[in-house]
């Protein structure tokens, strides 16, 4: 499902993106703070609405862990990188950061419930 998120999010699909999480999605930035669903959807839209700036999330290999929850789903960690292009320019490392997932499972379908980012 991850890299369903990865390539949604490099891509700007915008529909993928928003079907991946759930409705009642909790996201908290250590820099941004706390987003909300419809606040979520808003950041996305605004990205890829922007033409001069692209970003690309990449997964850092070998960092993803995922742990189940019983009875709901489960919990993914990792660290990602993210670059950076302004039109004209080459891409440019903005950081490695680290995240968590929490991943809801309600009949074989995963959506992100929760998303915690933080070592900004």
């Amino acid at each position: 499902m991850d890299s369903i998120l990865f390539h949604a999010f490099n891509t700007c699909d915008v529909n993928t993106s928003r079907s991946l999480f759930t409705e009642d999605l909790e996201f908290y930035h250590d820099a941004g703070g706390f987003t909300n669903y419809a606040q979520n959807v808003n950041s996305i839209l605004q990205r890829c609405n922007n033409k001069e700036l692209k970003v690309r999330r990449e997964l850092v290999k070998g960092s993803l862990e995922v742990f189940p929850i019983h009875d709901f789903g489960a919990i993914q960690i990792g660290s990602h990188r993210f670059y950076y292009a302004e039109t004209g320019q080459e891409e440019k490392l903005d950081g490695t950061f680290k995240f968590v997932h929490i991943w809801k499972n309600t009949n074989g379908n995963w959506k992100i419930a929760r998303v915690i980012s933080y070592d900004h």
